[in-house]
C-alpha cells in the first residue's frame, strides 16, 4: 500500500506529460512485477493507425523515453498487433494474448471520449492476477485523469497540439538543456572546430500559405478543417521526441530535439512534402511556408524566434512551399542582420 501510495504521489506530483509517462510505467512496472513496460503512441497516418513506441522500463533498468532510430517511419502498423488492433476496433478496455513460452502481454489502451491516442503495454512471464489488473486499472484510471488535466491546460482546443502558453516553458527546458558554446581557444591550444553534423536543438516556424484566401473563399468551418488536418500531419511527420505546438491562427511552432542539420532538414522538409501531397476535402491542395534556425543557450527566446521567423518571411516572400534554414540564409548573404544589443535585432 506505501508502493502504491507513493508512486500516485509521483504520478500526481508532474505538469508534464514526459515525466508522467515516466511515472506511470515506473509504476506499473513494480506494482505488477513485470519484466518490461512501455508507453506507445497511437497515430492515424493516411487512414491507418500506426504504434509507437514512447517510454520503455525494462525489469533491473530505469525508465526512459524512446527514440525513433527512423524519424520517416510513423511507426509500427497497428497490424503487426492483432489483439491490440481488435482492442481498439471494438473499443474496448484491455487485451491480454500469451505467446508459445507462455509469456503474457496487457495493451490497455486509454480512452479520452471514443478516441486513445496513448496504449500501455505490459509484458509478464506469467498470467495477470485479479488482484494486479485491479492495481493496474486503478493507476490507468489516475494517469488518464491526470493527462486530460494536462491536456486542458496545455493543448489548443482545436488542434490538440500544445498550446502557446505551453511553448515557454517547453523552450526555457530546451535552452537549459542545451550544452554551452565551446569556450575561446587559448594560446597553444588546438583551434577547436564546430562540426556541421552535431547534434543540436532547433526551432521552426511553420505558417500556413494562402491561409486567408481558405477561409475567405470556403469559409471558416473549412479553414478549421485544413488546421486540424495540418495539425495531425505535424503529429506524424515529426519524432515522438519532437514538441509540436499551434501557436495561433495559421502559425505552428515545433521544437526539435537532438538532431542534426542534415536531419532536421529531412524532417521538415518530409512535413512540407506530405502537406503539400495532402488532399484537403472541398479545399484540395494546400502548402506550409517553414522558418528553422538552431537554438543556442546563449541567445533569447525573442531572438532565436525572431531568427525562425525571418527565415519564414523569407521563405514566404519567394514562391512559398519552401523551408529555410535561417544560417545559411545569412551565409549565403540572403538575409543581412545588424546587432543592436543582447535583447534585439533588426533585419
Amino acid at each position: 500500500m506505501d508502493s502504491l501510495l507513493k508512486h500516485m504521489v509521483d504520478m500526481t506530483g508532474h505538469r508534464d506529460h514526459t515525466m508522467l509517462d515516466i511515472s506511470v510505467i515506473s509504476a506499473v512496472q513494480e506494482l505488477a512485477h513485470a519484466t518490461q513496460t512501455r508507453v506507445l503512441s497511437l497515430a492515424q497516418v493516411r487512414g491507418q493507425l500506426f504504434v509507437r513506441p514512447r517510454a520503455i522500463i525494462t525489469d533491473g533498468l530505469p525508465a526512459k523515453m524512446v527514440d525513433n532510430p527512423d524519424p520517416s517511419s510513423p511507426g509500427e502498423p497497428i497490424s503487426n498487433f492483432p489483439a491490440l488492433a481488435a482492442c481498439i476496433a471494438r473499443h474496448e478496455a484491455s487485451a491480454d494474448v500469451a505467446n508459445a513460452q507462455g509469456e503474457h502481454t496487457l495493451w490497455l489502451p486509454i480512452w479520452l471520449g471514443d478516441k486513445a491516442d496513448t496504449c500501455l503495454e505490459i509484458v509478464n512471464p506469467t498470467p495477470y492476477t485479479s488482484d494486479t489488473i485491479h492495481v493496474i486499472g486503478g493507476i490507468v484510471s489516475v494517469y488518464r485523469n491526470f493527462q486530460n488535466l494536462l491536456d486542458y491546460s496545455e493543448r489548443d482546443s482545436l488542434t490538440g497540439l500544445l498550446n502557446r502558453k505551453t511553448f515557454d516553458d517547453q523552450l526555457s527546458k530546451m535552452l537549459a538543456a542545451s550544452p554551452e558554446p565551446d569556450a575561446l581557444t587559448l594560446p597553444g591550444e588546438p583551434e577547436r572546430r564546430h562540426h556541421q553534423d552535431q547534434e543540436k536543438q532547433w526551432l521552426a516556424v511553420v505558417d500556413v500559405d494562402h491561409f486567408k484566401h481558405v477561409n475567405d473563399r470556403f469559409g471558416h468551418l473549412y479553414g478549421d478543417e485544413v488546421l486540424i488536418l495540418i495539425a495531425n500531419l505535424m503529429t506524424s511527420s515529426f519524432r515522438a521526441q519532437d514538441r509540436v505546438f499551434r501557436f495561433g491562427g495559421e502559425e505552428f511552432v515545433v521544437l526539435l530535439r537532438s538532431t542534426t542539420l542534415d536531419n532536421v532538414k529531412k524532417i521538415i522538409d518530409r512535413f512540407r512534402v506530405n502537406v503539400e501531397s495532402h488532399e484537403f476535402p472541398q479545399v484540395g491542395r494546400v502548402t506550409v511556408s517553414v522558418g528553422f534556425v538552431s537554438i543556442s543557450a546563449v541567445e533569447a527566446p525573442v531572438i532565436i524566434l525572431g531568427k525562425a521567423d525571418q527565415a519564414l518571411y523569407y521563405a514566404k516572400s519567394h514562391g512559398r512551399n519552401l523551408a529555410c534554414h535561417y544560417d545559411e540564409l545569412v551565409e549565403g548573404g540572403l538575409l543581412q542582420t545588424i546587432e543592436s544589443n543582447d535583447t534585439a535585432e533588426f533585419f
